[in-house]
């Protein structure tokens, strides 16, 4: 009977410890299962350091990637209508030579230009992802624009009160659309020179992160942090998120 009620526990014990791990895998590979996990309550993002070289095409190895904590969004400019089938994800890495962004994201259907793999104006007009960084020192209406597309498109601007200046930073970029999972990826190497002249991985950066996808009148503007604007408008920096910069 002793030998009985021992086993019994034990099993219990091993069921438990089977359910732990389980749901330890469900929460590390989640994604947006409902609208109501759209709603990205966390104002702060943090690139993890790079741990590898860049490989031979300038990119992050696959497993870096693994290391940065990503957010996800998924909801409009002023934080409603989520649609988990636009969902956008986000991961960043970082080197003293390199801020390096992926974007995963979740489409219904693709609208891009012609042009393939190269730097094009006027490139949120079509769908894109998009991030807009302000290093420490800047002043609120000044920061950088980079937007990259499903077909490997990119674009980067300096933003200030003056209007949009072409910064041509030599940034790598490169993307890749998997029509049966509706998903496309995208990733951003730009050079670390071409943000700040004086980096610090101690000092915080404010940033945002959106999406655009479709054509009018049904186009759809997502946003990480909401601009809260009655017209889609990206252009909010006081709404931006902070960026932080992990050593890990």
């Amino acid at each position: 009977m002793v030998v009985l009620i021992a086993l019994l526990a034990l099993l219990g014990i091993m069921l438990r410890g089977e359910l732990s791990y389980g749901a330890h895998l469900m929460q590390r590979d989640r994604h947006v299962s409902s609208p109501s996990d759209c709603a990205e309550s966390n104002a702060q993002v943090v690139a993890a350091r790079l741990r590898n070289p860049l490989d031979e095409q300038g990119f992050p190895e696959a497993g870096d990637w693994q290391n940065a904590r990503p957010v996800v969004f998924c909801s409009d400019w002023q934080g409603k209508h989520p649609d988990p089938q636009r969902e956008t994800e986000v991961r960043l890495l970082w080197s003293p030579q390199f801020l390096c962004l992926r974007f995963r994201c979740k489409f219904r259907k693709v609208h891009v230009f012609p042009e393939v793999n190269q730097r094009r104006d006027h490139l949120w007009d079509r769908d894109v992802a998009e991030v807009f960084l302000q290093p420490l020192g800047f002043e609120m209406k000044h920061y950088k624009e980079f937007e990259v597309s499903p077909n490997g498109n990119w674009i980067d601007l300096d933003i200030s009160p003056r209007g949009a200046l072409n910064l041509m930073c030599e940034l790598k970029a490169r993307a890749t659309v998997d029509d049966k999972s509706r998903v496309w990826v995208a990733e951003l190497a730009i050079p670390m020179r071409c943000l700040t002249e004086d980096f610090n991985s101690n000092r915080d950066w404010r940033v945002n992160f959106f999406r655009a996808e479709g054509a009018d009148p049904n186009r759809f503007y997502s946003a990480w942090r909401a601009t809260n604007t009655p017209k889609p408008n990206f252009h909010v920096p006081e709404r931006f998120g902070t960026l932080k910069f992990s050593s890990e």
